[in-house]
């Protein structure tokens, strides 16, 4: 049976994700019954210097994961990190690497949900790398209900428990305090809890956004709806830096990426840590369907 490969990016060449990449392929924590294929540049920059090329280097290695996945050589993809402003300065017209996988798959972006998994806390998003105030404007009921319904599938996926309940996160302090503090628990975060449970899912919520990561770290739900990007990604990576993983839910394919930056500050110093790159790997790996791992 063909071994699987898990195709892995270099991220910003400039940046740490050449060692990282090294230093896990090396590290022997990743699973022995994969291959694992490089995909970036074998040129070397100069570290800690970003520049247009560096950039280039970047968008063509995503780029070129997609189009093996699609050719089936790769059977997940694992980003190392990306410098946006960088990306941006050449014309990349995504957010970030999840809108790009998202484009490529054929995938509105509102259909894709970028979740957070850790040994201590999973979560996912309903905003991504938009202004606070866009991320508000942006939340409905059907973004909520999807952001719900994908944790639950991927907690399936990874955690051996046939009971997995998950918080949905209010968004105003204690929850807009029965309307005095903000609507939008009222109209919008209740409606579509409601929905959800009269399809008999496992759904809490709202929870007031200052007590639900502390009953998420102390077992009393196995993950939570946050209901914006550094609601969730603050506790997550207060407790979970090193082992921490960003996943996407809802394409096709299988993408994780370690939960930090390109750090230019150490980068080419030999600091550089691998571990939440090795997480990362370790969870594409698991994602995988058995039967297409052997």
């Amino acid at each position: 049976m063909r071994i699987p490969t898990i195709g892995i990016t270099l991220g910003e060449p400039a940046g740490i994700g050449p060692e990282i990449v090294a230093k896990a392929l090396k590290s022997n924590q990743i699973p022995k019954r994969f291959d694992y294929k490089v995909i970036g540049p074998k040129a070397k920059f100069e570290a800690g210097k970003l520049s247009s090329s560096s950039a280039a280097a970047a968008w063509e290695a995503l780029e070129e994961a997609y189009k093996l996945w699609e050719k089936k050589e790769i059977q997940a993809i694992v980003t190392s990190p990306i410098h946006k402003d960088n990306l941006f300065q050449i014309g990349f017209p995504y957010p970030g690497q999840t809108e790009f996988f998202a484009a490529k798959a054929g995938v509105p972006r509102d259909k894709v949900i970028m979740a957070m998994s850790s040994p201590k806390i999973n979560l996912s998003l309903l905003s991504t790398h938009v202004s606070l105030y866009q991320a508000i404007k942006s939340i409905t009921k059907d973004k909520i209900k999807l952001a719900s319904v994908l944790l639950l599938e991927f907690l399936k996926k990874i955690k051996k428990k046939s009971n997995l309940t998950i918080a949905i996160s209010g968004l105003n302090p204690h929850c807009g305090e029965g309307g005095n503090f903000g609507n939008e628990e009222n109209e919008t975060f209740i409606p579509a809890i409601n929905e959800l449970r009269n399809q008999e899912l496992p759904v809490h919520g709202p929870v007031s956004p200052d007590s639900v990561f502390r009953e998420v770290l102390l077992g009393k739900y196995d993950g939570v709806v946050a209901s914006y990007h550094d609601q969730g990604l603050i506790p997550f990576k207060l407790v979970s830096f090193y082992s921490g993983v960003n996943v996407t839910l809802g394409l096709p394919l299988i993408r994780t990426s370690p939960d930090h930056g390109v750090a230019l500050d150490i980068a080419g110093q030999n600091k550089a840590d691998p571990r939440s790159l090795i997480s990362a790997i370790k969870l594409a790996c698991k994602l995988i369907p058995r039967e297409k791992g052997g």
